[in-house]
């Protein structure tokens, strides 16, 4: 991996963001899981299902789609998470919908998921997916509910048919070697880990612990073959990482001033709250339910830390 002189980068930015028309949309379906695993935070979680209904989720597609076109964005990345976005009753509807779709040049899905439905669940998703132009999957294993073996095998499946899949494993600095040792299990399957370090329970930092060579790994090991995101520096030299992550791990992840594309080239949705971004502080883009807008033009980041992936990839350039 290159050394990338972080004190001296001035913009960043996916690539496919950066060369392409694609407008991101990161959406959080709802807090509902199947799981109820003992270290999940809180606010990440509920007993009951608290979607919205499907002819508001279908709209919300829609009016994405038309908002990003009249910003000149014709090609789409949806993201789905949740809780457990396979949990959503109508999940499988809220796809094909998506799917359905045949007027974009390029359309491309992903989401995070526990893969605890069965066969003949993904068997259904990789019928109405399979003419998207790129599937892919962040597959989460928890180890409470899950069979270490079994979530292997379906992630190895799921790679056969031509998803790409990765683990993310959030490495808890008090359970470093369990973590680090079975992530080197998935790997010697042919099966990519994302090793991710741990924030806190309002993703506003990341969390101390880590000793020198733990960091190291998080900065270095893992190394995906095809990289995500592109950096330049004050003089105009180009650098590449594999991946966002990494972004946390070099603690590189302070752009307020910062001319940033979220809310214009990109959006989230978390419940019915519709935002720029995951750490936005600013105030939302507006709900699912009474309307929202999109941003015409970037926008100065007002965040102090920005801490997710999903938002420290989205294009800016330093002011």
């Amino acid at each position: 991996m290159q050394t990338i002189p972080f004190n001296n980068i001035t913009s960043l930015g996916q690539k496919t963001m950066l060369d392409n028309p694609l407008f991101n949309v990161s959406w959080i379906l709802g807090r509902f899981c199947n799981y109820k695993c003992t270290y999940c935070w809180p606010y990440a979680n509920t007993d009951k299902p608290d979607h919205q209904e499907l002819s508001l989720y279908k709209h919300t597609i829609d009016e994405i789609k038309r908002q990003a076109r009249d910003n000149n964005y014709t090609q789409f990345h949806f993201s789905f998470s949740g809780g457990e976005p396979t949990a959503y009753k109508n999940f499988g509807e809220l796809i094909e919908y998506y799917c359905s779709d045949t007027a974009p040049e390029y359309q491309s899905l992903h989401m995070t998921t526990n893969l605890s439905p069965g066969s003949k669940w993904w068997n259904k998703w990789l019928e109405t997916t399979k003419d998207l132009q790129r599937r892919s999957i962040t597959a989460s294993f928890h180890a409470e509910f899950a069979n270490e073996q079994e979530f292997g095998d379906k992630c190895l499946q799921l790679m056969k048919e031509g998803v790409l899949v990765t683990i993310n494993q959030v490495m808890v600095p008090e359970l470093w070697k369990e973590y680090y040792e079975r992530s080197l299990r998935f790997i010697d399957r042919g099966i990519h880990v994302t090793l991710k370090p741990q924030s806190d329970p309002t993703a506003s930092f990341v969390v101390s612990g880590y000793t020198e060579e733990q960091t190291k790994i998080l900065q270095t090991e893992s190394e995906q073959d095809t990289p995500q995101v592109r950096l330049k520096d004050a003089q105009g030299v180009t650098y590449e990482l594999d991946q966002a992550e990494r972004l946390n791990a070099f603690g590189f992840n302070k752009f307020k001033g910062w001319n940033c594309n979220a809310g214009y080239q990109s959006c989230i949705i978390r419940g019915d709250e519709v935002k720029r971004a995951y750490s936005c502080s600013d105030e939302p883009l507006g709900t699912l339910k009474d309307g929202f807008t999109l941003f015409k033009t970037p926008s100065k980041c007002v965040t102090d830390t920005c801490v997710s992936s999903a938002d420290n990839k989205i294009p800016k350039v330093q002011l």
